[in-house]
Formats: C-alpha cells, structure tokens, sequence
C-alpha cells in the first residue's frame, strides 16, 4: 500500500519499502537534494524537515510515519517565516562550508514559526541538536535575531 503525504505543499506518494528512512526517500524517489545526510543517528541535525510543521530528523523517520501528514523541505520553505531566515542567512553571512545549513534553516525556521521573539536561550536550546563542524554558531545566532525582527516587523 503507497504512503501518501504532501510535499513542499504537493499530494505525494511512496510505493516502496515504508520502512526507508524519509531522508533518502526526499533524496533519491523526489529528487530533493537539499536535504542531507549526516549521521544517519538523529544527532546531527543535517537532515531536519518539517514534519506537519515540527522539525523533525528524516534520516530516523521511517516513510510509514508520515503518513497523512505534511512534510516541507528546505527547497519548499517558502513561506513569510523561511524566506526572513533564508535572507537573514545570507545578510550575516552564516555558512562557512554550507553542509548543514539546509538543516540549520529548517530548525531555525521551526523555532520562529513557534516563537516569534527568542531568546539567546530559546535559541541554543532549538539549536541544539544542530552540528556546525565550522563552528558559526554565533553568526547563526545573529541571523535568528536578524529574522525575528524582520517577520515582527
């Protein structure tokens, strides 16, 4: 029986094995790139969604579990909130090698979209589970302020 969802706003559906992991089905039957593989052990935070608007860790999330549900990739965030952190990302210059940016977006989009005016605080803890190898945390800090104000604004 296919798993049928909506993608990045679209009625979808996965024939295969509804145990795969919804990381490399976003990756490899939709052909959504945007989304990565890190660990594959929900630590890294590289393969953050939304799943019915929660972050959540694709690369853990069996196909079957979303069922019914709405998932939005980087690539489908595109909404007053996404586009505010996506600018506010580019303004501050966060990423350095880039690798886990998609996954940063999607759990800062997450927390904005929960919390219009965070805290320093609120934003080490949603960030959290979120690995940086390059380490800029700080400017990544400063583009969750720099969205907030713009989407209170």
């Amino acid at each position: 029986m296919p798993t049928q969802f909506t993608l990045n706003g679209h009625p979808a559906k996965y024939d295969g094995d509804p145990e795969m992991p919804l990381l490399w089905a976003i990756r490899d039957e939709f052909d959504l790139a945007g989304t990565k593989f890190g660990c594959g052990i929900a630590q890294c935070g590289a393969c953050t969604v939304h799943i019915d608007g929660e972050a959540s860790r694709s690369c853990v999330t069996p196909v079957a579990a979303i069922a019914g549900k709405s998932v939005t990739t980087i690539e489908g965030l595109n909404n007053a909130v996404g586009r505010a952190v996506k600018h506010a990302w580019t303004e501050i210059d966060v990423p350095q090698c880039g690798y886990c940016q998609s996954g940063q977006i999607m759990s800062a989009s997450a927390l904005l979209m929960a919390k219009k005016r965070p805290s320093d605080p609120d934003i080490d803890e949603a960030m959290s589970g979120n690995i940086c190898r390059c380490a800029t945390y700080l400017r990544i800090r400063k583009a969750i302020h720099l969205a907030a104000s713009s989407v209170a604004s």
